[in-house]
């Protein structure tokens, strides 16, 4: 009987030490927008959300990184704490100064905020230059989102280069250095505004697809999951940080700017998933979309076209610790 109970206690040992290994390569990357702002309530979150967020990740066993150090990490195969997160911001709406970097300050809690430059130069809405030199200075990562908020997939190349380029140049001027982090404005990316980025330099972009980092992953379409007040609930925050990856690789088409619609869209499991059967997929246009496996490889079968626009796809599946696992990705369609 003995025997028998340590065997068993033994296997759920390594389960459990597989699970965290697994963990340990992923983090979770929020994305905000605007702060108790009720004329946007598609990018705004209400003040009640982000206390009831922060509350949560101050008391929920999580670990709250900088972003760099966690793509730092990817890059150099340094395991990072289960349930690693990261926060963003995107566009430096001058709410972010008024309301939210008060409360955040006060968590002490590090943050990643991402500006278009044209519209600091204008401020009002925005952040101005001196208060981003502040949170600067206070230690808040600074990136880009360009200088125009550009359509970057849609943009031809040249275009894409002078916008950043422009947008370099303020930074250099602005804060004495220019980021190496860059977020894709409306998260619409494309293999061509991809290679322009890593060519400028840019270490790593995120989007605004939902999902779970992991190291396994490319750096130029990282995913974020979006918290504003129609998904901003403490709910499904919870759901999102506790999130782990479906670690996919190899992901046919790679450009997020499709050439052909409906997309024949797949990818590769990098790792063996445990209880991949409950794996299920939907799409923006569609719904609940047909899901085909052959060993490792997942391929996913929309049956209509994606509307002209902006379109994502959201693969999930449950864990039997209680987590759910999750793919996300963001197609631009001509």
């Amino acid at each position: 009987m003995w025997k028998h109970l340590v065997s068993v206690l033994v296997m759920l040992a390594g389960l459990v030490a597989g699970s965290a290994a697994r963990a340990a390569e992923s983090a979770v990357v929020l994305l905000y927008h605007r702060f108790g702002d009720e004329r946007a309530p598609a990018s705004n979150t209400r003040l009640d959300q982000l206390e009831a967020h922060l509350a949560e990740l101050k008391s929920g066993g999580y670990t709250v990184l900088p972003l760099p150090e966690i793509l730092a990490a990817f890059r150099d195969g340094r395991p990072l704490p289960d349930k690693a997160v990261a926060i963003t911001i995107d566009d430096a709406a001058a709410s972010v100064y008024s309301r939210a970097w008060p409360r955040l300050k006060q968590a002490g809690l590090p943050v990643t905020l991402f500006v278009t430059t044209d519209e600091a130069d204008r401020g009002g809405e925005a952040m101005n230059w001196t208060q981003i030199r502040q949170l600067a200075e206070a230690g808040v990562t600074i990136g880009t989102m360009g200088a125009q908020r550009l359509h970057m997939a849609k943009a031809g190349r040249e275009q894409v280069v002078a916008d950043l380029a422009r947008a370099r140049a303020r930074f250099e001027k602005e804060l004495g250095r220019a980021p190496d982090l860059l977020a894709w404005p409306y998260g619409e990316a494309s293999a061509e505004a991809m290679a322009v980025a890593a060519d400028a330099g840019f270490v790593a972009a995120v989007g605004q697809q939902s999902g779970v980092a992991h190291a396994k992953a490319g750096a130029f379409f990282l995913p974020r999951f979006a918290m504003s007040e129609t998904y901003g609930e403490i709910d499904r925050f919870r759901v999102a940080v506790r999130a782990l990856p479906i670690p996919a690789v190899d992901i046919t088409p790679a450009d997020p700017l499709l050439r052909t619609n409906p997309p024949h869209f797949g990818f590769t499991l990098a790792e063996e998933v445990g209880g991949i059967d409950g794996l299920a997929c939907f799409a923006s246009h569609e719904g609940k979309v047909r899901v085909e496996r052959l060993g490792p490889r997942i391929e996913v079968r929309m049956a209509r076209p994606i509307p002209a626009g902006r379109g994502r796809l959201n693969c999930t599946m449950p864990t039997l610790e209680g987590r759910w696992r999750w793919f996300g990705w963001q197609f631009v369609a001509p």
